[in-house]
């Protein structure tokens, strides 16, 4: 049997793509919680919802200048999933970024995946979320 190699730390993105980075193992994400991870440079917030989906948002909450979305409640506001902030209790869309109480203020988001064999998640870069 030959070994599987280990992940590695980060990928080469291909021209115009995002650069992925191994976070952690998909099974130590807890369905409804958080987990902060560094990401090129910057704090990013993942989520893993009951449904197994994944989201990765940027971990500053733009109201208290914190890192603590990741420490957020999860949630739902019509059909959008959504992360109240810790701090204010701003909630925001996983998948867009968007804050629904002030629609002008937004977290980044982040590309995330599970890897081919669903055992690991990635974060993904681009040049312009690096430090």
């Amino acid at each position: 049997m030959t070994p599987t190699p280990a992940p590695t730390l980060a990928r080469e993105a291909p021209p115009g793509g995002p650069r992925w980075t191994d976070v952690c193992a998909y099974a130590d994400l807890l369905p409804e919680r958080g987990a902060c991870a560094i990401v090129g440079g910057v704090q990013v917030a993942v989520f893993r919802t009951h449904d197994g989906a994944l989201y990765a948002l940027s971990n500053l909450d733009p109201f208290s200048g914190a890192q603590v979305i990741s420490r957020g409640l999860l949630g739902t506001r019509g059909d959008a999933a959504t992360v109240a902030s810790p701090m204010y209790k701003q909630v925001f869309a996983l998948e867009t970024g968007v804050c629904l109480d002030d629609p002008a203020v937004s977290l980044r988001v982040f590309p995330v995946r599970r890897t081919a064999a669903g055992d690991r998640v990635e974060v993904g870069t681009s040049d312009e979320h690096r430090e």
